[in-house]
């Protein structure tokens, strides 16, 4: 038998490595045993997190559009999409003239008016080609252009005559309104349709909804009550991965009947993850 030599370098026998090998294997299957479950769950808890977050975020923007609409505008032709008409600012208009200063321009409802002063401060100037609507009574008003004119020309009176002069196309405006309160509708983008398409409730081979949630603006005004969710083709998108969705409109919500309610359910799943959202907006029904 063969001595090392003292100092002389020794290397692993082929039983020692098995050993190793073994010990290696068993630490492995342990760590899988007791950390896989913490990094699924890890993961689920960011999915989880991810969904929450796309989901608030397209809630929020319909709420604000909600909140902000010209009263009476939301129409639903089904419960995957719903039409509004929001507002970039309001205020009241002058609608007598002034016994004391000359020169007043007063919003006149029993015959065509051309400009008015704004009484009440603005949060800023309306451009030219925006809409000024008032009194809106019923739904398709807005839409139709009953009670709508466009915006053109923005002046500053004389200070004790009001805040601004607008001055809008000739038009005859509701004669039941009252109270001088007006609204401003942007021209860059009028109505508005959120429409979520493809959200049958089920997931796809991934686990992933199969549906996507759109806003469609910009296209106008359609004067005809909408019978079915628009088209989508090109329109932005605003959630993707949508498992369901339902929106839902009372317009008498309350004793008082002043106020609408949407009630606007969105619910995301993605890797077999589900996040469902449901959030509600009023939306003022007194012009």
């Amino acid at each position: 038998m063969r001595r090392d030599l003292p100092g002389a370098a020794r290397g692993f026998t082929m039983v020692e490595l098995i050993v190793t090998l073994v010990i290696f294997g068993v630490l492995s299957a342990t760590l899988v045993v007791f950390y896989q479950p913490v990094v699924a769950g890890f993961v689920a808890t960011r999915n989880r997190a991810a969904l929450v977050e796309a989901a608030d975020q397209s809630l929020r923007r319909m709420q604000r559009d909600v909140q902000a609409a010209v009263p009476n505008s939301v129409r639903t032709p089904g419960s995957n999409c719903f039409e509004v008409v929001p507002t970039s600012m309001g205020g009241r208009a002058r609608v007598a003239n002034d016994t004391v200063n000359a020169g007043a321009a007063v919003l006149d409802t029993t015959g065509l008016t051309t400009s008015f002063d704004v009484l009440s401060p603005l949060p800023a100037t309306p451009a030219v080609g925006d809409w000024v609507a008032m009194d809106n009574q019923n739904p398709n008003d807005i839409y139709s252009g009953a009670n709508r004119s466009t915006i053109s020309a923005v002046t500053t009176p004389a200070a004790a005559l009001g805040r601004h002069r607008i001055a809008v196309a000739s038009k005859q405006f509701p004669l039941g309104y009252d109270g001088g309160r007006f609204v401003v509708v942007p021209d860059s983008q009028k109505a508005v349709f959120y429409v979520c398409s493809g959200a049958d409730g089920t997931l796809d081979s991934n686990g992933n909804g199969k549906g996507t949630l759109y806003r469609l603006s910009n296209y106008g005004f359609n004067a005809a009550a909408p019978s079915a969710c628009p088209s989508t083709a090109g329109a932005p998108v605003m959630a993707t991965q949508v498992r369901s969705c339902a929106f839902l409109y009372d317009p008498n919500q309350g004793a008082t009947q002043q106020y609408g309610f949407v009630s606007m359910t969105l619910q995301l799943a993605r890797d077999n993850e589900t996040a469902t959202l449901v959030v509600g907006a009023h939306v003022s029904n007194t012009p």
